[in-house]
């Protein structure tokens, strides 16, 4: 099969474009035949690599994808060759503490498509048959890609981490990445009112697009924290959405008492000094997740088959053009998720 691999940690120029050997389908497996993948900052992390990292080389990035089914391994049940399906990039054991009472995404031997397993850059995928959600006729692969790792990260984050609750009054920061976008649309549904922090006007439009109440541009204005703070009536936010990290220190000025922090990444670096007189003085909490579980998935993505929620995509790339692709998301100028096309090419 076609596919984009790396042998070495790097810049976009690892990326190579080649054929591999196509998996097979074991026991508990499907292969399914990919038609789109998504890309995530994930992947570009993965490639530059990190000290303790170890992959499989060549490895293939990608953890959100969509396709067809081509093979049943044995002893799987209730699908057929030919079913359209959307991944669920969340890996776990099935039969640890964590897993057995429904916390998938807490699995003692966790894992991740496309960081700790090849992933969804290839025309073919194996996986394991839990991790695969039957897509509608009528729904595009490249929007359920596009929808998968970062609707179901923000679900769970919001609503089972968060508890966000009806008329409470979220913050997020950031305006256009893949778990943002998805996180504006679940607040608003959730009955929250929405102040977003964005890098510029372009930016902050689509936000607005998508239901964001209050839009402030932080290139305009010195302390963004105190302009989330003026526009809550000096009250504070209930919910911070923070992916950034290193914007920590402004989120828990911009939280009222009692507020929670809800953290999914670090996009602005791992390490970074924070003022614990606001944790305590404020009773804030700080509430990380990764991912979510099946039932999480299940139900963020029949909302978004519905239309209730719907993901932004940007731009499309075809499959070899991986490396352009990765260099587009690299600039963080993108409004939305970066798709990859799986063709016969």
């Amino acid at each position: 099969m076609k596919a984009v691999l790396f042998y070495r940690h790097g810049g976009p120029e690892v990326l190579e474009f080649g054929e591999v050997p196509t998996p097979e389908a074991g026991p508990g497996y499907v292969l399914v035949r990919l038609r789109a993948a998504a890309l995530n900052r994930l992947d570009l992390w993965v490639r530059q690599g990190w000290p303790g990292i170890k992959l499989e080389y060549p490895h293939i990035p990608g953890a959100d994808g969509s396709g067809e089914i081509a093979v049943l391994g044995a002893d799987v049940s209730g699908w057929s060759i030919g079913d359209r399906v959307v991944i669920n990039a969340n890996l776990s054991c099935g039969k640890c503490d964590y897993c057995l009472s429904g916390y998938e995404n807490r699995c003692r031997s966790w894992g991740l498509l496309g960081e700790t397993q090849r992933g969804t850059y290839a025309q073919y995928l194996a996986i394991p048959a839990n991790n695969i959600y039957r897509l509608p006729a009528n729904f595009q692969f490249e929007d359920a890609a596009a929808a998968g790792l970062v609707f179901h990260t923000a679900w769970h984050s919001l609503m089972h981490r968060g508890k966000v609750c009806p008329g409470e009054t979220v913050l997020v920061v950031g305006a256009s990445g893949g778990v943002n976008t998805a996180s504006i649309q679940i607040a608003k549904y959730a009955g929250a009112h929405v102040i977003v922090v964005g890098a510029d006007a372009r930016k902050l439009a689509l936000a607005e697009l998508l239901g964001a109440d209050v839009l402030i541009d932080r290139s305009k204005v010195d302390n963004w924290s105190k302009a989330v703070y003026e526009a809550t009536n000096k009250r504070g936010v209930d919910i911070v959405i923070d992916n950034v990290g290193t914007t920590f220190p402004q989120s828990f000025r911009a939280a009222a008492k009692g507020g929670r922090i809800l953290t999914v990444g670090n996009t602005g670096g791992a390490r970074f000094e924070i003022d614990n007189r606001f944790i305590f003085s404020k009773h804030l909490s700080i509430l990380g997740s990764t991912m979510g579980t099946r039932q999480d998935f299940a139900m963020v993505m029949e909302l978004v088959f519905a239309r209730i929620m719907n993901p932004v995509i940007d731009r499309r790339f075809l499959l070899s053009e991986a490396r352009a692709a990765h260099e587009y998301l690299e600039k963080g100028e993108q409004l939305g998720k970066v798709i990859l096309t799986i063709d016969d090419e």
